[in-house]
């Protein structure tokens, strides 16, 4: 039996409308006349097609803290915010550096069906930055693991850094790091600087990340090994990144929505919704990370979504935890800081949350709206605008910085493997998806037929 939908007037990457039709889990044809015979046929009216986001830094929480989060409330959160690819780091209990781990995180993610899990495999066993973990395991794994982190923590190690990035490199792997020197981040609260000296909170200076990552672009320059920067926060950190990418080097870097909009001037009332690590910088990083994405020093966004029970939050901030909800808000705030602002068109978008994640991450059946492609998609309405609140998640934690701030954007429908995750404006039942799932969840390890 055959299972299809025709999209009508869908502004395919912002460009001018076309109809599109989805049969049997893949994109059957771009230009596809209205009066095609499909069994589900939906009117976007002219919104935003995208290629299903791709979140190269989410946590999941599964296994181990599951009052924050779950492979299932963190993935539908994803669906919510047209997310159908998230990679899951390594920083779980037990943590994620052995093949059993990975593979039960990645068969939780086929169970439910709301999005492609990916896990990503530790760097070092449990964290603790002494010993490699199981790298080639978790490569060779059911998990195909491709992306390693220690993230939370950075590989500080120089030469356990080595050969790290030595041992990833043999099957093109790439070593996401985490930069973030621990010696000069010993209680660090937020961004050393005027606002941190007000507070009286112990400051975290932007050369405990830039000093790591200029050590790192130095020993993947010397290995010709593939190094990803994490959540990069700071002016001097794109400059590094930016001189590096000039020489050759292997490297790619990642912003954050939330140091795409927020600065350090939102915890000045104490507020630990605001804690993050790295922390709130300046609004000169904030303008300097805005022109690296334009400009393409900056690789992608990826919302290292970090769900926390409210009572870590809703505290005084010396106590709280670091990290913020970010998966439905990614689209929304990008639209605002970056297409909004021109410096991004919707081909651009595209790339920074699609397909260029999906490339670093070896997700071969992703980021692509070419006919023959696994249909992976969202579909955007760029002008509804509303103030953000709790209500606008759909995962297990609601701490989002964005309560009370207006955002323009709203994924309307997202769809993984041709059927539909979140349809207009609301999560699909949970059995529905799983049962779609069954039927689709192979197209996950296939090969992409078209790019765009």
């Amino acid at each position: 039996m055959t299972t299809s939908t025709l999209f009508l007037n869908a502004r395919v990457l912002g460009a001018d409308s076309e109809n599109v039709l989805v049969e049997n889990g893949r994109i059957a044809r771009r230009g596809a006349p209205a009066d095609c015979e499909a069994v589900e046929v939906v009117d976007v009216a002219g919104n935003i097609m995208l290629p299903g986001l791709v979140d190269l830094h989410t946590h999941l929480r599964e296994p181990g803290f599951e009052q924050s989060e779950t492979v299932l409330t963190g993935t539908q959160a994803a669906a919510a915010g047209g997310f159908t690819t998230v990679f899951a780091m390594a920083n779980t209990n037990p943590v994620a550096d052995n093949a059993g781990v990975v593979e039960q995180v990645a068969r939780l993610g086929e169970e439910a069906g709301y999005a492609t899990v990916h896990p990503i495999g530790a760097v070092t066993e449990g964290l603790a930055g002494e010993r490699l973990a199981d790298i080639g395991g978790m490569a060779a794994s059911r998990a195909h693991v491709r992306v390693f982190s220690d993230d939370g923590k950075c590989v500080h190690d120089s030469l356990l850094m080595r050969r790290a990035l030595e041992y990833v490199a043999t099957f093109d792997g790439v070593l996401a790091q985490h930069a973030q020197d621990p010696r000069l981040t010993v209680d660090a609260q937020m961004n050393e600087g005027e606002v941190s000296a007000r507070l009286g909170l112990t400051g975290w200076p932007a050369v405990a990340e830039e000093s790591i990552i200029a050590r790192d672009v130095l020993l993947a320059e010397y290995l010709g090994a593939r190094l990803h920067i994490c959540h990069v926060s700071t002016r001097g950190s794109v400059e590094i990144v930016r001189a590096a990418k000039a020489r050759g080097v292997c490297v790619t870097a990642e912003v954050t929505p939330h140091h795409l909009l927020l600065t350090e001037e939102f915890a000045l009332g104490y507020d630990a919704r605001f804690k993050v690590n790295p922390p709130l910088r300046t609004e000169e990083d904030v303008i300097a990370l805005r022109r690296a994405v334009a400009d393409g020093t900056i690789d992608i966004v990826a919302t290292d979504h970090a769900p926390h029970p409210i009572d870590t939050k809703d505290c005084e901030w010396d106590s709280a935890a670091f990290g913020m909800v970010g998966l439905e808000s990614a689209l929304p705030i990008v639209n605002k800081t970056l297409v909004q602002t021109g410096m991004l068109d919707w081909s651009a978008v595209a790339r920074v949350l699609s397909s260029s994640p999906a490339e670093i991450g070896k997700a071969s059946s992703a980021g692509s709206l070419g006919e023959g492609a696994v249909a992976d998609l969202v579909i955007f309405d760029p002008h509804a605008s509303r103030v953000w609140s709790t209500s606008d998640l759909s995962g297990r934690s609601l701490n989002t910085p964005y309560a009370g701030i207006e955002l323009p954007g709203r994924v309307i429908h997202t769809m993984r493997h041709g059927y539909f995750t979140f349809h207009d404006g609301n999560l699909r039942d949970e059995a529905l998806v799983a049962a779609d799932a069954q039927k689709y969840g192979h197209l996950s390890s296939t090969q992409t037929v078209a790019k765009d």
